[in-house]
């Protein structure tokens, strides 16, 4: 079953009751004149079991402590926004499968070998993906991405991703007038910010499917940065990536190229990533499930069971 995404931008009351998530409005709450019978009629629940991803993204929201136990023992992802409402916490459980400490060694234990070939798996995909972004969005085939695919090594010790990358970003937004030598960086200009946001999402899915996995989401393949505690997350999420370049580009193009303000509008339509179809072994399902797919594989990877990581083919 897909589970909810939910976004709070307003002030909240976020509290426990009988294993559902009850809403309340601050001003309603406070106000003494309302009958209780209608405050209570102005209650909004929601099942706990339904919910995948949390988005706090107001200073005034109130979240009790017995509602952030059962949120994450239902492997639930709390995301909390700062001052700018940019995502910038992730809170995830710490005990996400009934054999976690033998999954923790198999993917601990595993060979330096296998690891850059799953890293070679990773970018030949992540490649694919972009090419086919690419094509779609500038109505253009690109030769030399399907060249760079098919020539990544293991580990990727050419560094063909970033070669593929800067010529990606240098031309899939190359159409519009308003966005002129784009440069994809953190603090660059938009549509960065709308980069940032929706991999922000996607980085949720993807630690929270590698805790359900039973795997660390601290210890990569690739990424090992001691300051971060997602490198594998980062590492997984790399093919899904160009699924979230795409939703931005259709979105400044249903804004007659004129890049969006990231208002709750648009935050909506990046919060639809999770159930946006991809297609994983030949069959559709919503992204949020495919990512459950792949982190599963990856573990399956790492006891030896397989070879190859399942990654969505776009």
């Amino acid at each position: 079953m897909i589970k909810k995404t939910l976004y709070f931008g307003n002030p909240a009351y976020l509290s426990l009751r009988l294993g559902q998530m009850v809403i309340k409005l601050p001003e309603v709450e406070h106000n003494d004149t309302i009958p209780e019978r209608m405050k209570r009629q102005n209650e909004v629940t929601k099942p706990i079991e339904d919910i995948g991803v949390v988005v706090l993204d107001n200073r005034r929201i109130t979240i009790t402590q017995g509602l952030i136990e059962t949120l994450l023992e239902n492997n639930c992802a709390v995301i909390t926004c700062n001052s700018r409402s940019m995502p910038d916490g992730l809170m995830l459980p710490l005990c996400g499968n009934t054999v976690q400490s033998e999954r923790f060694r198999d993917q601990i234990d595993a060979s330096l070998p296998l690891k850059k070939q799953l890293w070679q798996q990773t970018i030949k995909a992540k490649i694919r993906n972009q090419a086919t972004v690419l094509a779609a969005c500038t109505g253009k085939e690109v030769k030399n991405m399907r060249r760079w695919e098919e020539d990544v090594k293991s580990g990727d010790t050419d560094n063909l991703e970033g070669r593929a990358a800067a010529y990606y970003w240098k031309t899939i937004f190359a159409g519009f007038s308003e966005i002129t030598d784009f440069t994809r960086d953190r603090d660059g200009i938009p549509p960065n910010n709308m980069l940032n946001y929706g991999y922000a999402i996607l980085r949720a899915i993807v630690a929270r499917a590698l805790v359900s996995s039973g795997m660390l989401p601290t210890l990569g393949i690739h990424h090992h940065n001691r300051y971060n505690a997602y490198c594998l997350a980062d590492d997984i999420m790399e093919p899904y990536r160009p699924y979230i370049d795409e939703l931005v580009f259709t979105m400044i193009a249903e804004s007659d190229g004129h890049v969006p303000e990231l208002t709750r509008e648009t935050k909506a339509k990046l919060l639809s990533i999770p159930t946006m179809e991809v297609v994983v072994g030949g069959r559709h399902s919503p992204l949020m499930i495919a990512v459950s797919q792949t982190t599963a594989s990856l573990y399956r990877c790492f006891c030896g069971e397989i070879r190859r990581i399942s990654y969505p083919e776009r």
